[in-house]
């Protein structure tokens, strides 16, 4: 992570904390591999970004406070406080912070990378999980002793029978594609049809419903419902109640909201909003 890395100074423990005054990463045209397995104690300010990088090994991220989002080739996922993000080794990958977040980063062995997912995942952290996810970031022992081993077992064994959260979110590789996605990224509640967003970008709404269906095997109006139950998710964690979020992500009403995202979390906002609450 050599671009983003000279951005961090070193902070107690060896753990790597992003200057108050830094809100933005200096971005990298090429991912650079990084061997940094440090913590981040932050807090990361709302919108900091770490620039594209991987790793040789896998790497658990999991936000204390706040909300991560990270990004690959494969799709964005989010992950609010108290979910585990996981990164397997060599998948370049992104991130951003929403509202101020603190955010651990715990280092999986290659050896013990296969069992976890193969692609990146979103996982609910259960108690005895985010316990020991925090002892090991809290040893200072070396990192090969058996206590540090035990605990990092500990992790991977609740990892292995935790629910994923189900929101991949596929980003494109077509550059048409990926100027119509960047603006409804820049503002999810935009009510722009995609003939409208195809004459901002230059491209005919033919060619661009073509290209949402094969590249990201889907409409673009399931693309934008589904980036936008992902932007729901930081607001109900954050405590917005259901009506202000709906309202504030382009829905007609909060009954749409809630039956769009019910189908695509498996809960209705109000109880994800309450059980986030309650983790919180």
């Amino acid at each position: 992570m050599a671009a983003a890395t000279k951005a961090y100074h070193r902070c107690p423990a060896g753990i790597l904390r992003q200057p108050a005054n830094l809100a933005r990463v200096d971005a990298v045209t090429q991912p650079v591999p990084s061997t940094d397995d440090a913590a981040v104690c932050g807090p990361l300010a709302h919108g900091a970004d770490v620039a594209a990088h991987f790793h040789d090994f896998g790497q658990l991220r999991y936000a204390t406070s706040g909300a991560l989002v990270t990004t690959t080739a494969a799709g964005t996922w989010v992950a609010p406080a108290n979910r585990v993000t996981w990164v397997p080794p060599f998948h370049v990958h992104s991130s951003r912070s929403h509202g101020q977040t603190v955010v651990g980063l715990l280092r999986v062995p290659a050896a013990l990378a296969g069992r976890l997912p193969a692609q990146p995942s979103v996982f609910a952290a259960s108690a005895l999980l985010r316990e020991a996810y925090l002892a090991v970031l809290g040893d200072h022992e070396p990192a090969g002793s058996s206590r540090a081993r035990l605990l990092l077992e500990v992790v991977i064994t609740e990892l292995a029978r935790a629910p994923q959260e189900p929101l991949r979110l596929p980003e494109p590789g077509d550059a048409r594609l990926k100027a119509v996605t960047d603006l409804l990224h820049a503002d999810p509640a935009s009510p722009a049809t995609l003939a409208e967003l195809g004459r901002r970008t230059g491209a005919s709404e033919r060619t661009l419903s073509r290209l949402f269906g094969s590249e990201l095997s889907m409409s673009f109006h399931q693309w934008r419902t589904l980036l936008r139950v992902q932007r729901a998710l930081l607001e109900l964690c954050a405590g917005t109640s259901v009506t202000d979020t709906a309202t504030r992500l382009g829905w007609a009403n909060p009954t749409s909201f809630i039956e769009a995202f019910t189908t695509l979390v498996g809960r209705t906002p109000g109880r994800y909003r309450a059980q986030a609450r309650a983790a919180g």
